[in-house]
């Protein structure tokens, strides 16, 4: 029995003791994890901002349109329709009673990175 337990002794003592490697490769599959789900997170924020800025310009251009059916400024109605939906208004363009809008919007702002998102619209009769 002496002989049995030096053998074994011995084997640990010459083999690698491998304890812990499950932990260190969990952690790292973790961390990659976290890192994918927030390249998702701002993936998805992105999507979002384009969103609101594309809804921000559609209700605008509507209200600039309106607005000349009303004989009323149709930049003043959409730049004021803009800013209601969280919005700038880069641009607005009148061709008789058609209104063309620019609206932008702030991005995600991750890891020093920003991103500002405009969309176009354009409405009126014809």
């Amino acid at each position: 029995m002496i002989g049995r337990m030096s053998a074994r002794a011995g084997h640990r003592i010459a083999g690698r003791d491998e304890r812990g490697a499950v932990t260190v490769i969990a952690v790292a599959l973790l961390g990659m994890l976290l890192l994918l789900a927030a390249a998702f997170a701002v993936a998805e924020a992105m999507v979002v901002a384009h969103r609101r800025a594309q809804a921000a310009a559609d209700l605008a251009a509507l209200a600039g349109a309106q607005a000349i059916q009303q004989s009323s400024d149709a930049c003043t109605a959409a730049a004021a329709t803009a800013t209601a939906n969280g919005a700038v208004l880069l641009t607005c363009a009148v061709d008789l009673r058609d209104v063309t809008v620019t609206a932008q919007v702030s991005g995600p702002r991750w890891l020093g990175a920003h991103a500002d998102f405009a969309a176009q619209a354009r409405a009126g009769p014809g």
